[in-house]
């Protein structure tokens, strides 16, 4: 079982920078597909990025596509999301969560599949 730590979140204007990290510690981290999703209050949980376990395979959704970043480091565990260009829907608590596809190239884009899931790290974009 993988336990899954999210930090980096924070208060950002529009049209700023932030970099969220989630930290695994399961040590076979590699085994692991990863994705970040977000919940913004009154809404369900949307997709926004996923990575494959060797990090060569990532997708998007479109509505961030081109501003953020989603990139891993496996000798640390650790998942980034990038968000560049931050607009005020972008505001919500972002969770990573955790697979185990046994495609090493495959991403994972629906919540169903995913076993592991962090606390969450508030997003919040002033306008």
């Amino acid at each position: 079982q993988v336990h899954l730590v999210e930090s980096g979140g924070g208060l950002v204007q529009t049209g700023g920078s932030l970099r969220v990290s989630c930290a695994a510690s399961e040590d076979s981290f590699s085994s692991y597909a990863m994705g970040w999703f977000r919940q913004a209050p009154g809404k369900e949980r949307e997709f926004v990025a996923a990575i494959s376990r060797n990090g060569g395979t990532t997708s998007y959704a479109d509505s961030v596509k081109g501003r953020f970043t989603i990139s891993r480091d496996n000798p640390t565990n650790t998942v980034y999301l990038q968000m560049n260009s931050l607009k005020f829907e972008d505001t919500a608590a972002y969770y990573c969560a955790a697979a185990r596809p046994w495609s090493p190239t495959r991403v994972v884009l629906t919540t169903t599949e995913y076993n592991y899931w962090g606390q969450g790290t508030q997003v919040t974009v002033s306008s």
